[in-house]
């Protein structure tokens, strides 16, 4: 479907004027092959795999971004869950594994490598517990390596055992890497419900039924989104809706123009367009300011979650029009660091963690990139998570956890880690313990929603 000259305009004044950007356009490589007994030869079967595949990514998306003067903010690539590939390393072998892939990511010349990964909904082999023990130190030894692990489906139900072992993870990570205020846990996230074609990072994986190597693309657009709204001060609700998904529409087709344009000079499938709202810390380009513009005063006030799900509806709607392919996430992240918009709610009270739980049943993902206290006990961390597995596992939807306990912080400090990544209000958790309760271990069971052949 061929664009008219005033959507070239519209998008034109989009990433001049209102900080659109393709956020990720991200490559999947398949490593299946890759499994070699040795921990060396594994290695350096890994290592040519990616360069093989990788060799013109750069240049290719930079040409790309030139030709059509349209921001791509990273480039980045996700391979086969690690803990499939291999299953027979330990921990230290993992962690040697990790270095090749941070290394070789560099070489590439990419933003982040995902997929040092495991899918543990159901129970644990050994490989996925070596792989998970090894995560700390992993992340503690490289800069560009990201890790997830899925702990719950709604076909499965929770894997409370990996429940509570990512807590004490969690933690260790934030320990691991303390002198950078706990910046590994950034790099680490804890699902329910993974999508396997997840452009996004830390989540990022290449799922087991994808080709070889494919291309996904990430978009963003929170700032498009709310230059759109700011133009309709006294429209209603259905007004509004249809403003949001036309925003969405014209997003979404300069996503997918751009992900097919790549994957047809590369020679590769293209695979799906994520057309999540991935906020940053630049003002403006907030998903909190979204909600504020519609007519709430501060993000977190009551009427959020009916905000937040109506900007997420209308958004999938809008983009499942520009797109047949679309996959991922697909909706609106708020992680609180990396929004200017959500950082200055927590400041101001409004905001707070038992708030973002409740929204978090509405829009793309979970608790992202909250900061805690560094004294924050392992059992609270899994007790979070077993909350949004559980939002996750009864709506059949994706659901995570990105929790930071920053070493040696308290509520009313600040976490700073720049970039992207922004900086991180601590916030509060409960003081009463969830201890008893995260070590009773087991599987909770699946629900009836999950019981559909």
């Amino acid at each position: 479907m061929p664009y008219e000259f005033e959507e070239i305009l519209e998008t034109l004044h989009m990433t001049e004027v209102e900080q659109l950007d393709v956020r990720t356009v991200t490559m999947g490589i398949s490593l299946r092959s890759c499994s070699k007994g040795s921990v060396q030869a594994t290695c350096d079967a890994i290592r040519e795999t990616i360069l093989k595949r990788s060799e013109k990514l750069i240049e290719t998306v930079d040409r790309i971004k030139s030709q059509f003067g349209i921001p791509i903010a990273n480039k980045r690539i996700s391979i086969t869950p690690l803990a499939i590939i291999e299953g027979g390393f330990s921990p230290d072998d993992y962690v040697n594994i990790a270095v090749t892939l941070d290394q070789t990511a560099a070489d590439v010349g990419v933003d982040f490598l995902a997929g040092y990964s495991a899918l543990v909904q159901k129970g644990c082999t050994e490989g996925d517990t070596n792989l998970m023990t090894s995560i700390p130190d992993a992340l503690a030894a490289t800069k560009r390596i990201c890790s997830s692990v899925n702990v719950a489906t709604t076909k499965a139900g929770i894997n409370m055992d990996a429940v509570l072992k990512m807590g004490h993870i969690h933690c260790e990570t934030a320990q691991k890497t303390a002198a950078e205020d706990g910046i590994g846990c950034a790099k680490l996230v804890t699902f329910a419900n993974v999508p396997e074609d997840n452009p996004f990072v830390a989540g990022a994986f290449h799922g087991v039924s994808e080709p070889d190597c494919l291309i996904n693309v990430g978009i963003s657009g929170p700032g498009v989104v709310l230059h759109a709204i700011q133009r309709f001060p006294d429209a209603d609700f259905g007004t509004l809706a249809e403003v949001i998904k036309r925003t969405a529409f014209k997003v979404t087709r300069m996503g997918e123009m751009v992900g097919r344009k790549v994957s047809r000079e590369l020679g590769v499938p293209f695979g799906i367009v994520d057309l999540s709202l991935a906020p940053t810390p630049a003002p403006g380009d907030s998903v909190a300011n979204i909600l504020e513009a519609m007519g709430l005063e501060r993000c977190g006030t009551h009427g959020t979650t009916a905000a937040l799900a109506m900007l997420n509806d209308c958004v999938k709607k809008g983009g499942m029009m520009a797109s047949s392919y679309i996959g991922g996430m697909s909706g609106a992240f708020i992680p609180v660091s990396e929004d200017q918009g959500m950082i200055d709610a927590v400041n101001a009270g409004a905001l707070k963690i038992d708030k973002l739980e409740a929204m978090t049943s509405v829009c793309s993902v979970g608790l992202d990139m909250i900061a805690v206290p560094g004294d924050t006990p392992p059992e609270t961390i899994a007790a979070i998570i077993a909350d949004e597995a559980a939002i996750g596992m009864i709506n059949n939807k994706t659901t995570s956890v990105r929790i930071i306990p920053a070493p040696g912080k308290k509520v009313g400090d600040t976490v700073v880690y720049g970039g992207l990544l922004g900086e991180a209000p601590i916030m509060d958790v409960s003081r009463f313990s969830s201890s008893v309760f995260v070590r009773r271990g087991g599987r909770i069971p699946a629900p009836t929603q999950g019981i559909t052949n």
